[in-house]
């Protein structure tokens, strides 16, 4: 059963969508209790040593009731914060179906987040209780004396009393979920923004909802037979949570449960054909990695119906790329944290525009406005905007009223993020309001120039940032990660240098190049060009192993 109205086209689907959110709503039971019967197939989990373990939507119901009974036994009630600290794993799933089921808020975290990460989100927050694993508790054993609201922590291969499995294995598999409204808090994720401290966004059970339009046109309308989801990227993150994890779980779809500890991108290509995997989300920067493989259709003879990308632009050559090695279209989507999964591509509906996000999904109404709420023209630059209200959009700035308050101006919701609308509804995105780049009067977004250096043979990663410069306000400078057997040296950036130069416009072409061995990374997979705009001049370097993924 489909969430949107059938229809030929995108302009009959969209004119026909109505939001249907009921007053009474709870995720845990739309995502796992509603598809328990007959024990139908949710969760393939593969551990680091390559076993399997395999998981019936009336498993996890029955598990993630008892851990609902062990939380309630432990005075967990309805409103207080549980943290998820691990990476993806069974565990992690059935924490956050059972804070839904009982009232809790579940706060993911990345498992890579150091003590100070960890501090700020969990004492920010109150965080009654932590689920995590052996690896991370000792970050928290560091922590614990500057966490006077956490009163419990459970770990999963703790083997004893207290250990997750013989508190599940002593708690009954009968609990009575909790009558949430659909306004009701759930999910708390912080972000780290542009400036400030990190800020929590508070979504509310509706939120699932919400996800959903722009779920099923870029997986081109699931469930469809053989179905069958994965992603490398981090659960932590509301991109791998909100846009695969329980989506696939709302319409009663498998979940494939694997990510190393470093992404392997010829791993990611034998995981997938090994499992049949039909949709992916993979990061843009899975897709860079990916990309540097010769011969991908060797090892992946591809299974894949759907891939969907999004968190920084696609270009061209990556659009192009998906199509010949993965077989099928890429759909990128757009979102953040606050409102996620506002707009979507489905190429089977409409063209997919190389550097387009797409056009507003079903229910969403978004606008280019200035810096007063006015909606600008077609084709004029400004603020990517979103209307409220909206049922994705999250409740609050947690504990943090100014910050809810400067994200609105009038009933527009701001990103944060500059871009433009065509004609014909597709969106782009031209960067960040504090990555745009002013140079001799020219306002540049780096997205197009990264597109153009990335065609380069010897380029495998690239950033641009503006750095400050006394005749032109600022300069173009790039950050490159060669290819692997690539000499960087001066010839390399004098060609590279000229690739632009006659590909965009001599304005926009990098004056400054440093060859690096890696780029810095946000946990969620974008670059970091605020520590790039601070870095001193660099050696020239060749690449070291792949980045962390989200």
């Amino acid at each position: 059963m489909r969430f949107l109205p059938p229809g030929d086209t995108y302009e009959e689907i969209y004119a026909a969508f109505r939001w249907q959110v009921p007053a009474s709503y709870n995720m845990g039971a739309a995502v796992c209790d509603r598809h328990a019967t007959g024990n139908p197939p949710a969760l393939i989990y593969v551990d680091g040593d390559g076993r399997v373990e395999r998981y019936g939507f009336g498993d996890l119901k029955k598990l993630s009731n008892r851990l609902a009974n062990v939380l309630k036994s432990f005075g967990v009630v309805p409103g207080d914060r549980m943290g998820i600290l691990l990476p993806q794993c069974p565990e992690a799933a059935i924490a956050h179906v059972a804070a839904y089921k009982m009232g809790a808020i579940a706060l993911p975290l990345f498992a890579l987040f150091g003590d100070e990460a960890l501090q700020y989100r969990l004492h920010n927050s109150g965080a009654k209780i932590l689920v995590t694993d052996r690896s991370n508790a000792d970050k928290i054993d560091a922590i614990q004396d500057r966490l006077p609201d956490l009163a419990r922590v459970i770990v999963i291969d703790e083997p004893g009393a207290d250990g997750w499995t013989r508190l599940l294995e002593r708690a009954s598999d009968d609990f009575e979920v909790v009558p949430t409204k659909a306004d009701d808090p759930c999910l708390l994720i912080y972000t780290s923004g542009t400036t400030g401290p990190p800020k929590g966004a508070l979504h509310a059970h509706r939120t699932m909802l919400g996800h959903m339009p722009g779920n099923e046109f870029f997986h081109e309308f699931y469930p469809q037979p053989g179905d069958l989801f994965w992603t490398p990227a981090d659960w932590a993150w509301i991109g791998a949570l909100m846009d695969l994890l329980m989506p696939a779980w709302f319409h009663g779809v498998p979940v494939l449960v694997f990510r190393a500890p470093k992404f392997d991108p010829e791993q990611a290509f034998a995981m997938m054909e090994a499992h049949r995997v039909h949709n992916t989300f993979l990061p843009p920067t899975a897709l860079k990695l990916m990309r540097q493989i010769e011969d991908p259709k060797r090892p992946f003879p591809g299974s894949l119906r759907t891939c969907f990308t999004g968190g920084e632009p696609m270009g061209e050559e990556l659009l192009a790329w998906g199509r010949d090695a993965l077989g099928c279209t890429i759909n990128e989507g757009y979102g953040q944290t606050e409102c996620n999964l506002v707009v979507a591509n489905c190429s089977s509906l409409y063209p997919v525009r190389a550097g387009s996000m797409g056009r507003p999904a079903p229910g969403h109404r978004l606008a280019i406005i200035d810096a007063e709420g006015s909606v600008l023209p077609r084709g004029e630059k400004g603020q990517i905007a979103v209307r409220r209200p909206d049922p994705v959009m999250m409740l609050e700035y947690w504990r943090n009223p100014d910050a809810t308050r400067d994200k609105y101006v009038g009933d527009w919701l701001i990103t944060g993020d500059t871009g433009w609308q065509d004609e014909d509804d597709y969106f782009w995105f031209v960067c960040r309001d504090d990555d745009v780049i002013t140079s001799a009067g020219y306002r540049i977004g780096p997205g197009e120039i990264e597109d153009c250096l990335m065609r380069h043979p010897a380029v495998s990663l690239a950033a641009v940032v503006g750095v400050p410069d006394k005749i032109r306000t600022e300069v173009v400078k790039a950050f490159i990660v060669v290819k692997p057997g690539i000499v960087a040296d001066d010839a390399l950036r004098t060609a590279i240098q000229a690739h632009v130069k006659s590909r965009l416009a001599a304005h926009e072409y990098p004056r400054l190049i440093d060859f690096v061995d890696s780029l810095p990374m946000t946990t969620t997979g974008k670059i970091k060009r605020r520590d790039l705009r601070l870095a001193p001049p660099t050696a020239v370097g060749k690449p070291r192993n792949s980045p962390d993924l989200p």
